[in-house]
């Protein structure tokens, strides 16, 4: 595809989300990467949360964790390029140790960083024997520690698979409390302490135990943002993703993860939409469904979502940057729990 081609369906696409001077000069860089990946026998794959640009232009394969980690491990390509961040990455690689995984920048996550592997070795340690799910926001050696891994799109359906009497769920405390809710389970979320249980605890009753990692973007919505924006469009539906606190989701219309709110918007027919998760996805719905009234008031950026561009992503290509490395041991450990998550669906 030529420049000007690219540019006018960028144009199409974008014209209400991108200033139009940015849109040509995103549209050569489009083309540079896209000529790329057919010479080195490449592939792009796109969370959902990328920029509206680069999420329309030059990726392969888009959608939540789940999706792309499903379609990583069928690619036949000899180069994975994720424009998401590292833990999905790490994935990727997991699954596909003897491809050549790409990050276009270091990007991290701050839920991911809530938990170390040594952190689950110890609540292991206080719970003997109780099976632990892990969510797939976390690294390789977190993985490893676990018996199988869930998404936000099916983790009542990992959880309700076990059918153990008791479970540890980590790292995201909110997701763990939506999905306790819904599931019926009574969760406590314990200190690391020296005393295995500390006293008094091992009379508690619970049937799952938490962790208190956060999503630094979900965790800032409130009910009151919710409100507020009821009060000035009353006819707005409002859609939360789980990672946001049992009482956002309660006062939503609807919650799910990415996939799930994108379907949602394709097959519902509302006055007006308002996501609760990063911003840049409900430019990229906006552009993908021009006959939806979404509504703009997003504010809320992940830091990290945002340190993949179209410029890295072109270096990473050229130079192999950045290059994902998981060493064997935990590759092989952590691959049973990841391979487990996509045969659940």
């Amino acid at each position: 595809m030529e420049i000007n081609e690219m540019y006018e369906n960028l144009k199409t696409a974008l014209a209400d989300v991108v200033p139009d001077v940015e849109l040509y000069y995103k549209a050569e860089l489009a083309v540079q990467i896209n000529q790329l990946k057919k010479e080195r026998n490449a592939v792009i794959l796109g969370h959902n949360y990328m920029e509206p640009v680069l999420y329309h232009s030059v990726t392969d394969i888009v959608g939540d964790s789940l999706e792309l980690s499903r379609k990583a491990a069928t690619t036949d390509k000899d180069i994975i390029v994720f424009c998401g961040v590292k833990f999905m990455a790490e994935t990727a690689k997991i699954l596909n140790p003897g491809k050549i995984v790409l990050l276009p920048a270091n990007a991290g996550c701050s839920l991911a960083a809530s938990i170390t592997a040594q952190d689950l070795r110890d609540l292991k340690a206080r719970f003997p024997g109780v099976p632990v799910v892990t969510y797939v926001n976390t690294y390789a050696d977190v993985k490893a520690e676990s018996d199988i891994c869930c998404t936000s799109g099916n983790a009542v359906a990992v959880v309700e698979s076990l059918s153990a009497e008791t479970l540890i769920f980590l790292p995201d405390e909110y997701l763990a409390r939506n999905v306790a809710r819904e599931t019926g389970k009574h969760i406590i979320f314990p200190t690391l302490s020296k005393t295995h249980p500390p006293a008094g605890e091992s009379d508690l009753d619970y049937q799952m135990i938490g962790w208190k990692g956060r999503c630094e973007v979900h965790e800032k919505y409130t009910v009151e943002d919710i409100r507020n924006v009821r009060e000035q469009f009353p006819d707005v539906l409002i859609l939360a993703h789980p990672e946001c606190s049992p009482e956002v989701v309660a006062a939503s219309d609807f919650s799910g993860s990415t996939k799930a709110m994108i379907q949602y918007v394709e097959t519902t027919h509302a006055p007006r939409y308002l996501l609760l998760t990063e911003c840049s996805m409900g430019d990229n719905i906006a552009a993908a469904n021009p006959e939806k009234n979404m509504l703009r008031m997003c504010s809320v950026r992940c830091p990290h979502m945002n340190q993949i561009t179209m410029e890295n992503t072109i270096d990473s290509l050229r130079y192999n940057r950045i290059e994902i490395q998981v060493p064997e041991e935990i590759r092989l450990r952590a691959v049973r729990a990841v391979e487990r998550m996509i045969a659940i669906g």
